[in-house]
């Protein structure tokens, strides 16, 4: 069984909300309210990936982007 791709190109906004919901949601509790991503410096969770689901950056280059920025 072959992976849907998550690309931007491959996928509808309501599809990248879903991926970005559920790919968050590995700690096993909702992302609303929680603020971990947040108490790390990183910003809120939705605002980080705002610009995948609004079709302009890839998962790869915000999750390269924060590495650079947040994570030393």
């Amino acid at each position: 069984m072959s992976e849907k791709s998550i690309l931007i190109k491959d996928t509808t906004r309501e599809e990248r909300i879903r991926i970005v919901r559920e790919s968050l949601n590995v700690c096993g509790g909702a992302c609303d309210f929680c603020g971990a991503c947040d108490n790390i410096g990183g910003g809120s969770v939705d605002e980080l990936y705002q610009p995948y689901i609004d079709g302009i950056k890839e998962i790869r280059e915000i999750n390269e982007e924060y590495r650079r920025n947040f994570i030393q």
